[in-house]
């Protein structure tokens, strides 16, 4: 990896820091609050014009990209990609990885001043990835289904000061910044007991270009159960997702970032004449991620960072560090070259992709 060797040499102890915290926090709630216990900002590309306003399902038209283009924009489709990963979205936070409304409303302000563009976990996985050109991919992604995430006012909108509600309204500030993000849920998606108000909020989210997917039945240690209930956790969660109309998961985030041991059962298998088959499964922490055109990139254990400030265990692994570290290491950070058909990277990086994408590589 292209991230100074000081950094790589202890980058598995930091995912297990991460992990770790996350599960002291949470065993510290109240089980009414437990998840299920149940530099410079980048200037526009003056060469092409700039991206229309998105409508909230929509993706930006692509160009046909050149050699001369993307060097013109910089393009480096090899380079890192921050997956965010949040909780609850809380006024008062009560564990570590909670953030507050304000919290969240800046760190996607940064992002979308930056030029990021969101993505969903589904669309990075799969590598369709429709970002105008000179910016960059960020995939938002909140764990557990939590009321704070998702709830409708009276009005039928994205209540203020959930997740989706702040997304929206940086969206409404940012035309460039698409309002789409991933949520992982489990059996009471979003607090939500009966399954008519089920329905109603995942095709809010679905028909308004979020993606809603697998985050196990009962948020279980998959690392902790038989390979038989690890499959059975799965296809439950897939099972429900159906009946609430959300597409067939192809995402899966790991619940505490716990890989099951036998590591394969977490992207495919089957249980009760059920089959599933993820084109990505998610950590829990705690670096960016490799693109998926990188050879040395795991759909079977991609990294994503914690959203949080630089303090405690998050001096260098959650989200102020590594967007800081990002803009100030452009060279490293994926730029997208506008065509969805090409892969545009430095001429240098040829040997780090996929020859099997089925796309065309741009090398300049």
């Amino acid at each position: 990896m292209r991230i100074p060797a000081s950094l790589t040499r202890i980058i598995g102890i930091a995912n297990v820091v991460v992990v770790t915290v996350a599960i002291v926090g949470l065993s510290l709630l109240p089980s009414e609050n437990r998840p299920h216990a149940k530099p410079k900002d980048v200037a526009e590309v003056q060469s092409s014009p700039a991206p229309p306003t998105l409508t909230p399902v929509g993706q930006p038209p692509g160009v046909v990209a050149t050699p001369e283009f993307a060097r013109q924009v910089h393009a480096n489709e090899d380079g890192l990609v921050p997956v965010l990963m949040y909780h609850r979205i809380l006024s008062h936070p009560i564990a570590s990885i909670d953030r507050t409304p304000a919290q969240l409303r800046k760190e996607l302000e940064t992002l979308a001043r930056q030029g990021y563009v969101p993505i969903t976990a589904r669309e990075f996985a799969t590598g369709d990835i429709r970002v105008p050109a000179g910016r960059f991919p960020v995939v938002l992604t909140f764990d557990d289904g939590h009321p704070s995430q998702f709830a409708l006012d009276a009005s039928g909108n994205p209540a203020p000061d959930t997740a989706v509600g702040v997304i929206q309204e940086v969206a409404g500030r940012h035309p460039s910044f698409r309002p789409v993000a991933t949520f992982w849920i489990n059996r009471e998606p979003f607090g939500l007991w009966d399954k008519e108000s089920q329905k109603a909020a995942v095709h809010w989210l679905v028909d308004h270009g979020y993606e809603v997917a697998n985050h196990t039945w009962s948020h279980s240690n998959l690392r902790a159960i038989k390979r038989k209930r690890v499959r059975e956790q799965i296809v439950r969660l897939e099972r429900l997702l159906k009946k609430l109309g959300a597409p067939s998961s192809k995402t899966m985030a790991l619940p505490y970032g716990s890989v099951p041991r036998a590591k394969k059962e977490a992207r495919s298998g089957s249980w009760d004449g059920t089959r599933y088959d993820f084109a990505g499964v998610f950590l829990a922490g705690a670096e960016p991620s490799f693109s998926p055109y990188a050879k040395n990139f795991d759909r079977g254990a991609i990294q994503r960072i914690q959203s949080n400030g630089k303090k405690g265990e998050c001096r260098k692994w959650c989200s102020q560090y590594w967007l800081e570290w990002l803009h100030k290491h452009p060279g490293e950070r994926y730029v997208s070259d506008g065509d969805p058909d090409r892969i545009s990277i430095p001429e240098k990086l040829r040997g780090n992709i996929v020859a099997k994408r089925g796309l065309q590589v741009i090398a300049y």
